[in-house]
């Protein structure tokens, strides 16, 4: 039930979305654009903002999901790919293949300031840089003793040496170079066009399918290590291969999109709070509420002080900060 909630949810999200922004446009407009591709508005409804919210979409489901995995197999309820860094090593990656190989460019105009020339090496350096987060994360969370706390302050410090990475990148970087860095690390969707929205998706379907193929896996998890083991579950195997695809998903969003906190820790949470801890309806509903709340976030991006538009990773931010506190009181409760 909770399910068909957010999707009719989303789906009224997405038709109001369409109607606002810099051109609101009225009901006709957004029905006529849609059906006719020569109609008026159709080519502000089709070029920019209908691959905008696939990308929010997408990429909401994809971070939803990933700090519903990473909170299991780390078993920390602090973990998400922003809060352990590993968000921040996919934007060193990717900055290394904007300054240091040219795979992006700077336009003149502010929709679309950065142009990713090669996606396949940008997606594919981040990649790389937030797996040296990922692998430190992984040796870290096998010590005993580690509690949620120390796990986030291991986070902390991973963000802090990527950051440190990226802006010593930016110093021997032209001005061009900077300004496109800068420009691309502001976490926005606007800048998605339709290659960006279906490469997200063709590597997003597959992630999930594995996911909720492995739900049970997680479920053993849940219960402690050695309750999963005695049922048979390779909970190594499990936890590496959990952290890798959602490492891979989230280099993935982190290179299109810039960086954008927050949404892998609140959609779980909440769905966990409502539904439980099964993992057979948490991972899809984490992803559906998480594509919700990028969506949301978006649309009050681009109309709180329209037509000026907010980059959508102020707003996360300002979203997640409060949830972030209220989950560290409530656990030292």
């Amino acid at each position: 039930m909770i399910g068909i909630f957010l999707t009719v949810s989303l789906i009224l999200t997405v038709f109001y979305s369409i109607k606002v922004g810099a051109a609101n446009l009225s009901a006709y407009e957004i029905i006529n654009g849609l059906i006719n591709s020569n109609a008026a508005g159709a080519s502000i409804i089709w070029n920019i903002r209908i691959p905008r919210i696939l990308a929010a979409i997408i990429a909401g489901a994809c971070m939803g999901i990933e700090g519903c995995i990473m909170q299991n197999v780390l078993r920390n309820p602090l973990a998400s790919p922003y809060t352990m860094g590993i968000s921040q090593g996919a934007a060193f990656g990717a900055a290394f293949a904007i300054i240091v190989l040219g795979a992006g460019t700077l336009n003149s105009t502010q929709a679309d300031a950065v142009i990713v020339n090669n996606p396949y090496i940008t997606v594919f350096m981040a990649f790389l840089g937030s797996m040296m987060g990922v692998i430190t994360i992984l040796l870290i969370s096998k010590l005993r003793s580690i509690t949620p706390e120390v796990m986030i302050l291991a986070g902390v410090a991973m963000s802090a040496m990527f950051t440190a990475g990226t802006m010593f990148l930016q110093y021997f970087a032209s001005d061009t170079q900077v300004a496109a860095t800068i420009f691309w690390t502001f976490g926005d969707v606007e800048r998605a066009v339709w290659n960006d929205v279906w490469i997200m998706l063709i590597l997003m379907i597959p992630a999930l399918i594995y996911f909720i193929y492995r739900a049970w896996d997680y479920n053993s998890l849940e219960i402690g290590e050695e309750t999963a083991k005695g049922l048979g579950v390779d909970t190594d195997k499990i936890r590496i291969q959990g952290m890798l695809i959602s490492t891979f998903t989230s280099a993935v969003t982190v290179a299109f999109l810039g960086v954008i906190g927050f949404v892998g820790l609140i959609a779980p949470h909440i769905m966990r709070r409502i539904i439980g801890t099964d993992h057979r309806f948490l991972i899809p509903t984490s992803a559906i509420l998480g594509a919700l709340i990028l969506l949301v976030s978006d649309t009050i991006a681009k109309s709180i002080l329209s037509p000026i538009i907010l980059p959508v990773g102020v707003i996360t931010a300002f979203m997640g900060g409060p949830m972030f506190l209220y989950i560290i009181i409530k656990m030292r409760r």
